[in-house]
């Protein structure tokens, strides 16, 4: 408590600088141009935007950790809570990111334009872009919290767009390694060779090695191995862009834990049974399907099945490709293009207590291994022009993807503990099958302009998407999915933003926008039935978004205020609105339901000062309140949520980050409380507020015999040891007792040493 009160204090302290004195101010340059070159010089908050717009630039990275995933940094801007419960922000399994009462998969992603999907874990439609990227070859982010780009390629940005860009290949031909070590055997090795520029041709390549042993027992191993290459020839009215991704990584994956679980000393650290096969035997044959009265047991505050299993792990193989061209016919006409490939395996494995293997033989056990496996092969394109007609800037795009995405799960039997850090072939049962594929299409066109000598600027556009997908099950299996189609489509989603240059500084902004959402493919990941009952009652999900506020950018201070209103409709739930007696007759079959409406609306704050060349003083602060707006029928029984807070989303936040360089020297901390958050429906259940810090300090010796540049940085990540609730999941109506697996632990306090190297 004291940690958010000194927090609290401090941002007020910031916020409440008196803004009539900072109109004397010199105004920075309103320019938006978010080019990968040019990010990191483009005002932080967005300045000269009609939408709300925040930055995050290649120096943000210095106060956490070398590797640090992208989306992690996107945690201090104003609204948005990341959670995962690893230092570098990268296991997928417990990685998360909110913003205004949207989740994960509401929001929309991309990577030098290129669509990297809903950001889910198991995706169907993309990748994260830990696995998109290599943290050290990021070029700068954006992130349009309410509004995106009306013509950005994504089918789930109901609440916004994170815009992520590499760094373009270095004008000097030289090279750059690096070595970090971490607590719990972290070792992260870097390398990147630049060509340097050749008659307007450029290229790198680059690779990572990254290894680290989970923090709680039984300490497995992650590995990472990437490699990005990228390739640029430009002239004066031509640049082509070439990009290479491939990536294969293996993520021992941590239990989630329950507040009973805690309450019984299971504790923070509470994670997996491996090694102890014995242990996990025993609470295996506690399960239903493999109970033996003679062998069950539980030990050490377990008291049911569910509180942990031997072994998880994530496996994914991705290789992602594109090319890009930006052309410049004349002074009033471009064009862009791009094409791309994406290519992905993944499984993810499960050692199941009450699924047997190796039945009705001497060899059976009450232990099999569970693995859901994931193929992504999509292949799609990108086209827009650009058209500057007297006062207006005309543009009109294209998008289109094929995508064929399959998903199917299996048992493999074993003999006892074997390693399960590779991918498994021949099945020895297979519970479903299902191939999609899944073709989207979207145009837009837009218009901006200004009047009033330029004070006023205007973008008004609409965008029409087109998504279709269409899955066949296999029948040869012990549980077939549905087959079938559904489509999600809008003739016209229209967008309007409005700035106001006031002069000084200070501008003005207001945005409106609809949203739809193409279906997931979890509609037909239900039984045939399910699915025929429900299909003429589906209906994608939509959000209409106001926004509105104030900016002021100056020499040595940036700030902004946001207000917010959006409605988000159609929120669909997999339920059984029966009650249990009545379950599997017609009509009572467990199916997606439209479930109604949530509100959401709040405030955001920022504010940046520059007192000199070497300090920088970075604040945000944000409220919302995200409610429920109906009730809805489940199991026979009314479940009360009208008015209900949105589950996972943090009522308020704070954050600080103090950061100093001077004659090689760099030193940052940040702070961040985040607010109260439910994993109930009913609210009966959630998690209080709490803070954390990060700290990072490094020295930049200059040029070191044949080297170029040579730095060294520490990074100590949750500086203070803080344990809380990271991500969570798991959300259920009501959980009175606490028994849900609702949440993972964070990671405790973790050391990173990095030596970087340029040549």
């Amino acid at each position: 408590m004291h940690n958010r009160r000194v927090l609290a204090s401090a941002i007020l302290a910031a916020l409440l600088v008196p803004f009539g004195a900072l109109a004397d101010e010199a105004p920075a340059d309103g320019g938006a141009d978010t080019s990968v070159q040019q990010l990191d010089a483009v005002s932080v908050i967005g300045q000269g935007q009609t939408r709300q717009v925040q930055r995050i630039g290649v120096q943000d990275q210095q106060v956490l950790p070398a590797g640090t995933s992208p989306q992690k940094l996107l945690g201090r801007i104003p609204g948005v809570n990341v959670q995962s419960n690893d230092a570098y922000g990268a296991n997928e399994e417990s990685q998360s990111i909110s913003l205004r009462g949207y989740g994960t998969t509401q929001l929309g992603y991309t990577l030098d334009g290129l669509p990297l999907g809903n950001n889910a874990y198991g995706n169907f439609n993309g990748l994260n872009i830990s696995r998109a990227l290599i943290s050290e070859n990021f070029g700068g982010a954006e992130l349009a919290v309410g509004i995106g780009n009306v013509g950005t390629a994504s089918t789930s940005n109901l609440g916004g767009t994170v815009q992520y860009f590499s760094d373009d290949p270095s004008t000097e031909f030289g090279g750059r390694a690096s070595q970090t070590f971490g607590s719990d055997s972290n070792r992260r090795s870097y390398l990147r060779i630049d060509t340097g520029e050749h008659d307007g041709f450029s290229a790198y390549v680059s690779g990572i090695n990254a290894e680290a042993d989970m923090w709680a027992s039984p300490y497995s191993r992650t590995s990472t191995r990437q490699f990005n290459g990228k390739a640029v020839w430009q002239n004066d009215a031509v640049k082509l862009t070439a990009f290479a991704d491939t990536s294969r990584t293996s993520q021992a994956d941590y239990a989630m834990l329950s507040k009973s679980g805690m309450a019984r000393g299971l504790g923070w650290d509470w994670n997996l049974y491996a090694p102890d096969w014995e242990r996990a035997l025993a609470a295996a044959y506690c399960a239903s399907a493999t109970y033996d009265a003679g062998k069950c047991g539980y030990s050490g505050g377990v008291d049911n099945v569910d509180d942990a299993y031997y072994q998880s792990r994530a496996l994914r193989k991705d290789d992602l490709y594109y090319l890009s061209g930006d052309f410049r016919f004349s002074d009033t006409l471009s064009a862009r293009a791009q094409v791309y490939h994406h290519k992905n395996e993944g499984q993810g494995h499960w050692w199941a207590p009450g699924q047997k293997s190796n039945p009705g033989t001497p060899q059976e056990l009450p232990i099999s291994i569970r693995s859901t496996n994931y193929y992504i092969d999509r292949t799609g394109a990108l086209a827009s022009l650009s058209w500057e007609l007297g006062m207006h800037r005309l543009e009109a795009g294209v998008w289109y993807e094929h995508n064929d995405h399959d998903i199917e799960r299996n048992f493999y039997w074993i003999d006892g503990p074997v390693s399960d850090d590779k991918y498994l072939r021949n099945p020895d049962r297979r519970l479903f099958r299902q191939d999609y594929t899944i073709i989207t299409k979207q145009l837009y066109l837009q218009d901006s302009f200004r009047l009033l000598d330029d004070r006023l600027a205007v973008d008004i556009g609409v965008k029409s998407p087109h998504n279709s997908v269409r899955a066949v099950s296999a029948q040869d299996v012990e549980s077939p999915y549905a087959s079938g189609r559904i489509n999600a489509s809008k003739g016209l989603l229209p967008q309007l933003g409005l700035g106001w240059q006031l002069g000084g500084g200070h501008e003005l902004f207001a945005s409106y926008a609809q949203n739809l959402s193409a279906f997931t493919t979890g509609p037909l990941s239900v039984s045939q039935a399910s699915f025929d009952d429900s299909r003429g009652n589906l209906k994608p999900e939509e959000s209409t978004t106001f926004e509105g506020g104030w900016r002021y950018g100056g020499d040595s201070v940036q700030a902004s205020a946001a207000l917010y209103h959006t409605i988000f409709d159609n929120r669909l739930l997999s339920l059984n609105p029966c009650a249990s007696i009545l379950v599997g007759t017609p009509g009572c079959i467990t199916r997606y339901y439209n479930v109604g409406s949530v509100k959401s609306q709040g405030a955001e704050l920022t504010f940046i000062w520059k007192p000199t060349g070497t300090i920088e003083w970075y604040n945000s602060a944000s409220w919302n309140k995200s409610t429920y707006e109906d009730d809805y029928q489940q199991a026979g029984a009314t479940v009360p949520i009208a008015g209900k807070r949105v589950v996972g989303i943090p009522d308020v936040m704070l954050s600080s980050e103090l950061s100093w360089r001077w004659n090689g020297w760099n030193a940052s901390l940040r702070g961040k409380y985040t607010g109260q958050r439910y994993y109930t429906y009913t609210n009966d259940q959630g998690f209080g507020g709490y803070t954390t810090f990060d700290a990072g300090a490094g020295y930049d010796f200059g040029q070191v015999g044949f080297l170029r540049a040579l730095r060294v940085s520490l990074n100590v990540a949750n500086l203070t040891d803080k344990r809380y609730a990271a991500d969570l999941g798991g959300y259920t109506n009501s959980d009175p007792n606490g028994r849900q697996l609702s949440f993972h632990a964070s990671a405790p306090r973790q050391a990173f040493l990095t030596l970087d190297a340029a040549f």
